[in-house]
């Protein structure tokens, strides 16, 4: 029983150890948009300019991830794990002591750059430590930490622009990070160890992208899930504007409704690992897409017509949202599926993917930006039906 017990103990505490470091990727996005109107006036630009750091970040990601899939296989997973955070922990203090837009725009891609080391890793070490079979259900209990952070990052945010100005942003994400790094180093277990065969010459990794890439399980289920991930990407890239400036909501009161919206993903990801029971990953992220792109029509037909206000726009968003909840921990599971020898490999091309799309729905959210909610609800809704067609019409079965 003392054994069981400490088994137990062990499993728990790596769920949450790999579900914060999951979390640093999107408490990087979250915590500072309620800040993006200071921001602007603090460096002499528009708030439109400052969007751009978060494209720049996305950017970060997408590519970043490419480079720790082969140094998380060959190596092992914690040693480019820690360089990465150490990364991260740099490039938050640059962020905080710059005095330019443009620099801003730089440090936040170094900062990304440092942050994949965390979301590569924790999806492999996923599929190292829990196996195939139970990696969907994982992946939703890690939602719930991921979850956690869109409600508590815009709010940690509003307090210290509150209490301080948004450069403290930047120095709690470094302090916070420093801890995490911190037990990563001394109490996280190594999931797989250094394979010394496997080369990190460019040919042999194009070679292992590839094998990956050209598998049809991977392919189909790593774009339908970047492409309804990207939905979510395009409201965070537009809501700061649609909520406070369109709608007039103070920093406070965006932080709550965003914590409002946040709470769907929360709920929906629990409920998808108690529907796991009865129901195939394959099953519950069709009906999601489908759910989803019905909302984002919804959505985009209302904006449009103007038959919308505060209260619809948050409640079909809520909706929207809670539909990604059951759509992300499935196609993740799907698409790591396939691979035992290549989970970092595939880890980090199925997250490259999930944001290199999330780099493009954000940046068009901000090129189309015309004074109202019509960009972000058309790129929301544009993502979801892309992912339902690729689903309905690519993916193979997989049981």
């Amino acid at each position: 029983m003392a054994s069981m017990t400490l088994t137990q103990r062990r499993r728990i505490f790596i769920i949450v150890t790999l579900g914060l470091l999951s979390a640093i990727g999107p408490f990087s996005i979250d915590m500072y948009l309620p800040g993006f109107e200071a921001i602007a006036s603090s460096l002499q630009t528009s708030a439109a300019h400052i969007q751009l750091s978060l494209t720049s970040f996305f950017i970060g990601i997408a590519s970043g991830q490419i480079v720790y899939g082969p140094l998380l296989d060959r190596f092992g997973r914690k040693i480019p794990l820690i360089i990465g955070l150490v990364i991260y922990i740099a490039a938050s203090i640059g962020c905080a002591l710059t005095n330019s837009a443009d620099n801003l725009m730089w440090f936040r891609f170094i900062q990304a750059l440092g942050s994949c080391g965390g979301m590569v890793a924790s999806r492999a070490m996923v599929r190292d430590f829990f196996g195939p079979a139970e990696s969907a259900k994982i992946f939703s209990l890690l939602m719930l930490v991921i979850g956690v952070s869109p409600i508590l990052a815009p709010t940690v945010g509003s307090f210290v622009m509150a209490h301080w100005d948004w450069h403290g942003i930047f120095l709690v994400l470094a302090v916070m990070t420093t801890s995490i790094l911190l037990i990563v180093i001394f109490f996280l277990p190594e999931s797989k160890g250094p394979n010394p065969t496997l080369s990190l010459m460019p040919k042999p990794i194009t070679r292992s992208y590839w094998e990956v890439f050209k598998t049809r399980q991977f392919f189909s289920y790593a774009f339908a899930g970047g492409l309804a991930s990207s939905g979510l990407y395009a409201y965070l890239a537009g809501s700061p504007y649609v909520m406070m400036t369109l709608y007039g909501l103070s920093e406070k009161q965006y932080g709550l409704v965003f914590a409002l919206i946040a709470s769907a993903l929360i709920t929906a990801s629990q409920l998808n690992r108690l529907m796991l029971n009865n129901y195939t990953s394959e099953q519950l992220a069709r009906i999601a897409l489908i759910v989803q792109s019905s909302i984002g029509l919804v959505l985009v037909l209302c904006s449009i017509t103007g038959f919308i206000n505060l209260y619809l726009m948050v409640a079909l968003i809520f909706l929207f949202l809670g539909s990604q909840g059951f759509v992300f921990p499935n196609t993740s599971a799907l698409a790591l599926s396939p691979f035992s020898r290549l989970a970092g490999s595939a880890s980090a091309l199925l997250g490259s993917v999930q944001m290199a799309c999330g780099a493009l729905s954000s940046a068009m959210v901000s090129y189309f930006h015309n004074g109202t909610a019509i960009p972000m609800a058309s790129v929301m809704a544009g993502c979801a039906f892309l992912s339902l067609i690729i689903v309905l019409g690519l993916s193979p079965k997989t049981s």
